[in-house]
């Protein structure tokens, strides 16, 4: 009997030390976590947010909301509840919600705590950037406005506080023919924006053809995957213009001569072959011998540094290139010496054209946006790589519209490269590296969609395109996900016909 009494008593004691420590692992619970229209005026409806497994809440405010003074309300188990150490009144402490906000909940003894993670997806989920101008509008490539700018980062990347700049429009066709506008803002001083390295001058492409939102982007992934010394950086960002929504953009880096960018020496060269139409009134540039001997309306304009028309810097730039030309066009352009490897980066040539061929860009055959670069000494090398949105087969008057059939191999100084079966080798090797590679891109493609959900929706909104003819489509569905499946489809069929062709 008492060894049977010793066994009960035994058995309670372990049953009430055992709820005793379930008790005190909830004694420091957060149940709910939410905000009240009660609380925060700038609130359109109550949010409540979501627990996940790794002690977060999560949810979404509209932008109108003012993140950064918002009142929670909450159920919890415990003691103190504590921000950065500041004790904390359920229903009345503000804190700035456009950054994860950690929640140390203690328990009845405050002496131990339990850390909660507070995750807010301003808007859409996308950084967001507000652009303000002194009372003018933003309707001239040539003339900026002044005014200030605001970034909200949103979780993944520093805010700017309210910082002077001036913008004016950019572009071509996307310029004139779209009402969805790009731009180019400046800072007065170099800042880092959404992440990238620090420079003042920064674009806002609108990707207002491309419905997939995504094409400019999944191509500077191509070339951080190559051998080319410099490809922009771009993120994707919500942007409003004097307090109006305008839509997702792509905002990225410049082309242009940099520290933080293409960085070549004093006197190194950034050129782009262009049309003679499209120069600016204060642009310096040349026309070479041969190239333009099939391409009359095409000029190489010198982007940087700044020289004059004739001076030595003028002459030296001119010159190098007719003397590729000349050597590449030879009869003895084959020659390791003689010939046109004397002139050029072989790698970062194959590497542009591969990414150019890839992606089908009608504009990079002849007709603008091409780049390259040289410095005294060294040889010429392709790069960077710029403007995607007409490319994947997203145009509409010309055979670039399909996924069949070579496109860059028709620019006059590739139809010649081609001709040597050393360079045309090193292009078939290269190429399975890109094939036997391309599912990264595909899974960046799956994973800008995602990111993209909620913006997606709400720039579609705001430039009701989907389901309709934008110049110059050749296609159109009625959804961004069609859109995207259709662009995968399109690279799937590419990187395919390639292969058979490279093989």
């Amino acid at each position: 009997m008492k060894n049977y009494l010793l066994i009960i008593s035994l058995f309670l004691l372990f049953t009430c030390q055992n709820d005793d420590e379930g008790f005190s692992s909830n004694q420091n619970e957060l149940i709910s976590f939410s905000f009240l229209t009660e609380f925060n005026p700038s609130l359109t409806e109550d949010v409540t947010l979501i627990f996940d497994e790794a002690n977060s809440f999560q949810g979404t405010i509209n932008y109108l909301c003012d993140i950064e003074n918002l009142v929670a309300t909450y159920e919890f188990n415990g003691g103190d509840v504590k921000v950065d150490d500041i004790l904390q009144t359920n229903s009345i402490s503000e804190n700035d919600f456009s950054n994860t906000v950690e929640y140390n909940l203690y328990d009845a003894t405050n002496e131990s705590y339990q850390s909660y993670f507070i995750k807010i997806s301003y808007f859409t989920g996308l950084p967001i950037i507000n652009i303000n101008t002194y009372n003018n509008a933003i309707d001239s490539k040539e003339t900026y406005v002044e005014g200030y700018v605001t970034v909200k980062g949103a979780l993944q990347f520093d805010d700017i506080n309210e910082q002077e700049m001036k913008i004016r429009g950019r572009g071509n066709s996307t310029w004139f023919v779209h009402p969805k506008k790009p731009y180019q803002l400046k800072f007065n001083d170099k800042t880092p924006v959404l992440g990238m390295p620090e420079d003042k001058k920064w674009l806002f492409l609108a990707e207002y053809s491309d419905k997939s939102l995504m094409r400019n982007k999944i191509t500077l992934d191509f070339g951080h995957m190559s051998h080319l010394e410099y490809t922009p950086k771009g993120e994707f960002a919500e942007v409003f213009l004097n307090q109006d929504y305008n839509g997702t953009y792509l905002i990225t880096q410049k082309v242009e001569e940099s520290s933080n960018r293409l960085n070549l020496p004093d006197n190194g060269y950034l050129i782009e072959i262009d049309q003679d139409y499209r120069i600016d009134d204060d642009d310096v540039y040349f026309q070479p011998i041969i190239f333009t001997q099939n391409y009359t309306s095409n000029v190489f304009n010198i982007k940087e540094p700044s020289v004059e028309f004739d001076d030595v810097q003028y002459n030296l730039i001119k010159d190098y290139i007719n003397a590729f030309e000349s050597a590449l066009f030879s009869d003895d352009f084959q020659d390791p010496v003689t010939g046109y490897q004397a002139y050029i980066d072989i790698p970062s040539f194959i590497d542009w054209y591969l990414i150019q061929e890839i992606s089908k860009t009608v504009d990079s055959q002849w007709f603008s946006s091409i780049y390259f670069n040289y410095v005294p000494g060294e040889k010429i090398k392709m790069g960077p790589l710029w403007d995607f949105d007409l490319s994947y087969g997203n145009v509409d008057y010309a055979d670039a519209t399909y996924a069949e059939g070579f496109w860059i191999r028709d620019n006059p100084w590739y139809q010649r490269l081609f001709e040597d079966p050393n360079f045309e080798n090193q292009v078939k090797e290269r190429f399975m590296y890109f094939y036997n590679n391309s599912d990264i891109i595909y899974d960046k493609i799956d994973e800008y969609e995602m990111y993209l959900e909620r913006a997606q929706e709400e720039n579609y909104l705001r430039w009701p395109t989907l389901g309709t003819y934008v110049w110059p489509n050749p296609v159109y569905f009625d959804t961004h996900s069609e859109e995207v499946t259709h662009l995968k489809g399109w690279l799937t069929a590419r990187m395919n016909w390639l292969h058979d062709q490279f093989n």
